[in-house]
């Protein structure tokens, strides 16, 4: 049991875990703001989480909760590093061991994509090639895999099923739960498998995201399910396009809270007009005037401004 976790039994909590790749574009702000919201206005702490095993921009953690901080909000708990939990992980995926539910894969992305679909599987299922290969079989794909310089992944025996969750905002999420990764064949542990794990670990008993990300939590919640961890509460939330209907990206312009700053931006104005509230002053006015009921279900859009010389 973790420090986290002690901590984590006297009150339930809500999350935000960015990924360090670069500074955040005002789209995953405003996640992160509503994941606050969210949590502070149903009497919950506020946790922070980086997820740092794989794509880290030296400096953007430290940055990014530096903005969160000087928009006003408050983290409860220490800030926890994946890179840090690795342990925890590898705990995770022994137990699951332990039970059968784990074997080696050696395909590559283009055997997964070329290989026969599952009745009723999304394209780019896993299929389960590698799960019930002989021995000899086995041993030859290894061989064959460490001859080229690779390491074989780890995959959680799933079953092949569908599974469902109940979604704040979105009501029934069904999707199909294949064969998940458990560990990449380079060594780094699958998010899937380090999001909950660190849930459970941490006391996170409620998960607002973007809805970009709602076909895997009810993948999460089974993996969640196996290793004996509570589900938490799910709120996948609208995101910020561009104005083409695309998912908001730096290549769109002025996008982060650096940047916009330099265009006089109002972001608590536009965060409340986003979200269907109207405007907002500061992150005590949106306290006070969050109500997930009066809160817009469509995705906003942003009609970023260009990026001014030297930003």
């Amino acid at each position: 049991m973790t420090a986290a976790t002690v901590e984590s039994m006297l009150t339930p909590a809500g999350r935000f875990a960015p990924s360090p790749s670069g500074d955040l574009h005002i789209g995953n702000v405003r996640t992160g703001i509503l994941a606050y919201l969210w949590a502070v206005t149903t009497s919950r702490a506020f946790r922070w989480r980086d997820e740092d095993l794989d794509r880290v921009q030296e400096g953007a953690a430290d940055r990014q909760l530096a903005q969160f901080r000087a928009l006003g909000v408050t983290i409860d708990g220490p800030v926890v590093q994946q890179s840090t939990r690795t342990g925890l992980y590898e705990a995770a995926c022994e137990r699951l061991e332990a039970r059968g539910l784990v074997y080696e894969c050696y395909c590559s992305r283009r055997d997964i994509l070329a290989a026969p679909s599952a009745p009723h599987a999304p394209p780019g299922a896993y299929p389960g090639t590698c799960r019930d290969l002989t021995d000899s079989a086995r041993e030859a794909a290894r061989d064959r895999l460490h001859a080229s310089g690779r390491a074989p992944a780890l995959r959680l025996a799933a079953d092949a099923r569908d599974c469902s969750i109940e979604d704040v905002l979105l009501g029934t999420v069904t999707a199909h739960v294949d064969d998940l990764v458990l560990r990449r064949g380079d060594g780094v542990w699958a998010y899937n498998l380090a999001v909950v794990v660190d849930d459970g670990d941490m006391g996170i008993d409620q998960v607002v995201r973007g809805d970009d990300l709602a076909s895997s939590a009810p993948r999460q919640a089974h993996l969640a399910r196996l290793l004996g961890l509570p589900v938490p509460e799910y709120v996948h939330v609208p995101l910020v396009l561009s104005p083409t209907g695309a998912r908001l990206a730096k290549r769109d312009g002025a996008v982060t809270i650096s940047q916009l700053a330099q265009h006089d931006f109002d972001l608590w104005r536009w965060m409340g007009e986003s979200l269907g509230f109207g405007p907002w002053t500061s992150l005590e006015d949106a306290v006070a005037g969050f109500d997930p009921a009066g809160m817009t279900r469509d995705a906003a859009v942003f009609d970023a401004p260009p990026i001014s010389d030297g930003a």
